[in-house]
């Protein structure tokens, strides 16, 4: 049994890695992988496709054709049971008379979790639940929080000193780190469906806030940016349009004077206001965004702490010291004593060149 257990881990690390591409591409639906294999062979694979549609099931069953009769379909979320813009998942792998389901995690949206199993069940398909379950929960952190917290995960990504530095007094950040480590920063972005800056960070830097990757640029995660009084000049690079993504969504309060013409490459949102994250953060969950990747700047990363919506920092840090008159990478938190302060564990490091990355996960 033990080898049997290997072997399916092994697939299924294969079908993660396939969802894997789907991730700043595919929301509001989550990223899947789904590979086909008979006789030790792969004889179909998918991953969600750009939009959410088709499905990864459909992708691999369409590649496999006949070759699917009798094959272990490894599939990284619960194939979905309910009938939206395409038929159910879970009939779709009945229907290609697939003899094995292996599933690393349950959907946990309610029209789906549980009933994909049973529809596979029912149809006399052997189900192995669970395989590489951690992992796959973490490649769609996004969705589950979405579904089951009516808001996207919210990731930090500083790029800092040994002190913890980001810029100095003067504002001067290029570069801290190393072009690896910016280039795995971009990979980041690619990754998220959305990336916030507040109204500062704008008129500071003019940002473009895409990933320019090769082969990436597509991928570039939609603009967010907190402006309670609609201050960010439109000659900016994220309001006239020239950044390579999707128009910008500036988040604003009631009562301005929202310049919404035909022809902008913004819109605008109204909100109570930005500076209630629990708002802003329910707000981009019923629009569909799965991850939202927090780039700026300080008190920006610090109000998301302190309302304690952050699930995910990145730290990357270079070798090189400021000193007391550089610019912290987190802003006033306002903490009256240590145990309040916002708490997250490790859960990986890796050398970029000459940097470091170290990812943390808040403690639960």
């Amino acid at each position: 049994m033990a080898r049997v257990h290997e072997k399916d881990e092994k697939w299924m690390r294969v079908a993660l890695g396939l969802a894997r591409r789907g991730l700043g591409n595919v929301a509001p639906n989550p990223a899947v992988g789904c590979i086909l294999v008979k006789d030790e062979i792969v004889v179909g694979r998918g991953w969600t496709q750009p939009g959410g549609r088709p499905h990864a099931e459909t992708k691999a069953i369409e590649q496999a054709g006949e070759d699917a009769v009798g094959a272990a379909a490894y599939v990284t979320l619960e194939p979905c049971a309910h009938v939206g813009q395409t038929p159910p998942c879970s009939e779709a792998l009945v229907n290609a008379g697939i003899s094995r389901a292996v599933i690393a995690v349950t959907d946990p949206d309610p029209r789906v979790s549980g009933r994909g199993i049973e529809c596979l069940k029912a149809s006399g398909i052997s189900v192995t639940m669970g395989v590489l379950e951690k992992e796959a929960t973490e490649l769609n952190l996004g969705f589950f929080t979405r579904v089951t917290k009516g808001r996207p995960s919210f990731a930090i990504k500083t790029a800092s000193t040994l002190d913890g530095k980001i810029a100095l007094s003067n504002g001067d950040s290029k570069w801290i780190t190393s072009e690896r480590a910016r280039d795995f920063g971009h990979l980041l972005r690619a990754e998220c469906d959305g990336i916030l800056v507040g109204a500062n960070t704008v008129v500071a830097d003019d940002p473009s806030l895409t990933c320019r990757l090769p082969g990436l640029e597509a991928h570039s995660p939609i603009p967010i940016i907190l402006d309670s009084n609609m201050r960010v000049p439109r000659t900016t690079q994220l309001l006239k349009g020239e950044a390579a993504n999707a128009a910008t969504i500036i988040i604003t309060k009631f009562g301005n004077n929202i310049d919404n013409h035909s022809g902008r490459k913004f819109e605008a949102i109204e909100v109570e206001s930005p500076h209630n994250l629990t708002e802003v953060a329910e707000t981009l969950g019923a629009r569909g965004f799965n991850s939202v990747l927090i780039e700026g700047g300080a008190q920006v990363a610090a109000s998301f702490l302190t309302a304690n919506l952050v699930d995910n920092i990145y730290v990357f840090s270079a070798g090189k010291i400021i000193g007391n008159n550089g610019l912290g990478s987190i802003g006033n938190l306002n903490l009256a004593s240590l145990p309040n302060a916002p708490h997250f564990t490790p859960t990986g490091i890796r050398k970029l060149g000459p940097d470091m990355l170290a990812t943390y996960r808040k403690a639960e």
